[in-house]
């Protein structure tokens, strides 16, 4: 099923599930922006892409069929990208999410589809928003003792905590993380944004916490009325229990203390790509570099000091106490 949930195409497609009948076919006119969306959705090149970028391109495509599904893929250039994102400028990070979308698209209409000669998002930026520089927050060592403190051991909140602490995973897979996984004292399991598989211990606090928790029969997670989570819903659910015990954080903040923690420990490149199920180095140097930064910084303060005589008698005879002859006030000399 390819339609976005809720809406007409996708009941039309669930139904058409149920009866086992093929659902009427909308795929607009030869040419159209609606008809290469459905041709792009049917490539290998989209097959390829993480099924969370497939999700979140889904809804940017909807969008796009909603408001411009009959304009011809031709007729699409460089400005019509821009005044997209333009429009959705007030959100920079919806912007971005439109923009690369319509590049996946276009990249492949250019290329592989043989839609169009010219790739119209080429040159076409991003936009940077209030908090690119520094991206979610990263939790302090002060907010995650406080975080602990507000959330006890056995609370579904704490547990959720845990397995992003200890774990390192995105909220994604930390709502599929389930009995299944682990074996033998080993979590194993495919990530989803990139399809890597990692391999971790489950440690000491984590297998308390899950111990003393409440878990479903497929996920340790789950909501009040005993349900797994979905990703969007469990960012939100984690979010107010940040709010609740005075925490400024979120679910991938958490995730960045984590690999912080790691780096400052002294975990190598690999090690935090083994443990973050990064599949290149780059996330991995930013922290390992971060960490080197604050060790170095914090042995040359050490270096601002003046240098110390390694001649204790030199250093007070300049001082004027001790190492000379005394002489008496009442010396006639």
């Amino acid at each position: 099923m390819r339609a976005i949930y809720d809406t007409p195409e996708f009941w039309a497609e669930y139904n058409a599930a149920l009866t086992g009948t093929a659902p009427a076919k909308k795929g607009g006119k030869v040419g159209s922006l609606r008809w290469g969306i459905d041709r792009y959705r049917a490539s290998s090149a989209w097959a390829a892409l993480a099924p969370a970028t497939r999700r979140q391109r889904e809804n940017v495509f909807h969008q796009v069929v909603k408001s411009a599904g009959d304009e011809l893929v031709s007729s699409i250039t460089q400005k019509t990208i821009i005044a997209g994102r333009e429009r959705r400028s007030s959100k920079p990070h919806a912007a971005n999410n439109f923009l690369k979308a319509m590049r996946g698209f276009f990249e492949w209409a250019s290329g592989d589809g043989q839609l169009v000669k010219v790739n119209p998002c080429l040159g076409v930026k991003t936009l940077k928003g209030e908090n690119d520089d520094i991206g979610f927050h990263t939790w302090t060592e002060e907010e995650v003792s406080r975080f602990e403190s507000h959330w006890r051991t056995g609370t579904r909140q704490r547990l959720a905590f845990d397995i992003l602490l200890y774990t390192g995973l995105r909220r994604g897979d930390a709502v599929r993380l389930g009995r299944q996984h682990v074996r033998d004292g080993l979590l194993t399991l495919r990530t989803e944004k990139t399809g890597e598989q990692v391999i971790l211990p489950v440690l000491p606090v984590l297998a308390a916490s899950i111990a003393a928790t409440k878990v479903g029969e497929l996920t340790f997670l789950i909501t009040e009325r005993g349900q797994p989570f979905v990703k969007e819903s469990f960012g939100n659910w984690f979010r107010e229990a940040c709010t609740v015990a005075g925490c400024p954080g979120s679910a991938h903040g958490l995730r960045k203390a984590g690999a912080t923690r790691a780096a400052e420990n002294g975990a190598s490149d690999r090690q935090l790509m083994a443990l973050f199920g990064w599949s290149t180095g780059k996330m991995a140097t930013h922290y390992t570099r971060a960490a080197d930064r604050k060790r170095l910084a914090e042995e040359a303060a050490k270096l601002l000091m003046p240098k110390q005589s390694k001649n204790k008698n030199a250093r007070t005879m300049r001082s004027g106490t001790g190492g000379g002859p005394k002489t008496s006030k009442k010396s006639g000399g």
